[in-house]
């Protein structure tokens, strides 16, 4: 069977790319073939998720999710990535339409939490993520413990996502700063960046073990679902 990875993205383009750069980087590959096949839709039309749900207006968004991914699934791939957090609020629905498997960036960034022993987890992510639950019911599963900004030190990781990373700059280490700080403070074991504009931040700027990228994640799995092997970092 040949295996063939949908990429469903556009939301950010530029977290897109990362995510693509990313699967070349950690594929353990000596030649062109050695790299699995993939299809990119950049579907950058998609409404703002964060918008569109705490506005009520997220049908709109799931049938232009919908309609990309059997876009994908038509095209012969055999499963389907999506590098955009806030979009996994409608994985479950998602899921039930299509025919081959949608890998769940949160499920498997909290799966990872576990295995390293962490307990208590601090979801750095839109306020779409945070407000539907995403990744409090995956850690609630795991039997972790979610933690949120509070308000103030959402408002930093918001205007990193919105202000910074999607206006095509690198990001503020002062802000990124205050949260760490009071991702700490609240004695969390570690912190998920469970926003793909928060993996570009991460693209920029070193940040250390107490950092889990959920598009790192995503990118090895989506390698090894394609059957192909692991680069060793």
């Amino acid at each position: 069977m040949e295996h063939r990875l949908g990429v469903l993205g556009g939301m950010g383009p530029q977290a897109t790319q990362v995510f693509y750069q990313r699967i070349l980087d950690r594929t353990d590959a000596a030649r062109d073939q050695d790299h699995l096949c993939a299809l990119i839709f950049s579907d950058t039309a998609i409404p703002d998720r964060t918008q569109a749900i705490l506005s009520g207006r997220e049908e709109e968004v799931y049938q232009r999710l919908l309609a990309g991914a059997k876009l994908l699934e038509g095209a012969g791939c055999t499963c389907l990535a999506i590098p955009c957090n806030t979009s996994h609020y409608f994985a479950p629905r998602l899921q039930a339409e299509l025919h081959i498997p949608l890998l769940h960036m949160p499920r498997l960034a909290v799966a990872r939490a576990k295995e390293l022993g962490w307990r208590k987890v601090a979801i750095l992510a839109t306020e779409g993520t945070v407000k539907t639950g995403v990744y409090q019911r995956e850690c609630d599963q795991a039997g972790l413990t979610a933690w949120s900004p509070e308000e103030g030190i959402q408002a930093l990781v918001t205007s990193i996502i919105y202000d910074e990373i999607k206006r095509g700059e690198t990001g503020s280490r002062e802000k990124f700063a205050a949260v760490d700080k009071a991702a700490r403070a609240a004695g969390c074991d570690g912190a998920i960046l469970g926003c793909t504009e928060l993996s570009v931040f991460h693209a920029y700027h070193a940040l250390p073990d107490y950092y889990l990228d959920a598009m790192d994640l995503l990118a090895q799995e989506a390698i090894l679902r394609c059957g192909k092997r692991l680069r060793e970092v």
